[in-house]
């Protein structure tokens, strides 16, 4: 009896993923170079046959990699809009920034690796969609500035600031064990975090 194509197509959506969770894994710890096709496909649990159907290259899955990463990542800043409340919103953003530090440590350092590789296969993503939306994100800060609902900050180094205090958390999850005997997956060191920054932020901005 042939497979039902909406089957099919969730089936192949289930592999695909798959792939691109063992490629992450393995990506993110051995970077492009280091890693191969052969290693990610029985990390996905797959022919490196059925691998290249679905990704012809190993250089066209870290992309599509990368590309996911930053869809994940970014999605908070997005919800970022006009009309929110902004000591509210700027509160939700570095909670939800901290909670993908906790909970996809790997995405953040996988990012890094690249952008300290110098980006040759995500610059035009970042030159492209991500600065669209951040001159976006940075046009709603500077209205709330000239509004006097925040005090004046560099909207671009505002967003960075969040950036590089959260990011941290993943990227450097070793050193802040290593120094505190935490991590995020401890609750009450999660909420620290959280306030910490938040305190930090907004105290900056006027907001308390």
């Amino acid at each position: 009896m042939p497979v039902p194509a909406r089957r099919r197509r969730r089936d192949g959506e289930a592999r695909r993923e798959s792939v691109l969770d063992a490629a992450l894994d393995i990506f993110s710890t051995t970077g492009l170079h280091g890693a191969s096709l052969d290693q990610i496909a029985e990390r996905a649990g797959l022919s490196k046959t059925n691998l290249l159907y679905y990704f012809p290259s190993k250089e066209e899955l870290y992309l599509a990699v990368l590309r996911r990463v930053l869809d994940v990542w970014l999605d908070p800043l997005v919800s970022l809009q006009a009309d929110s409340e902004p000591a509210q919103a700027l509160r939700d953003y570095i909670r939800r920034k901290v909670m993908l530090s906790r909970d996809a440590p790997q995405a953040s350092r996988l990012f890094c690796l690249e952008i300290v590789q110098g980006a040759r296969l995500l610059r035009a993503e970042l030159e492209g969609p991500l600065r669209a939306l951040l001159d976006d994100k940075a046009a709603i800060l500077r209205a709330w500035t000239e509004a006097g609902r925040i005090a004046p900050h560099d909207p671009h180094h505002l967003i960075f600031s969040i950036w590089a205090i959260t990011q941290h958390y993943a990227d450097f999850a070793t050193q802040i064990e290593a120094i505190t005997g935490h991590t995020l997956d401890d609750p009450d060191f999660f909420e620290a975090t959280v306030a910490s920054t938040q305190a930090l932020i907004l105290g900056r901005l006027g907001l308390t």
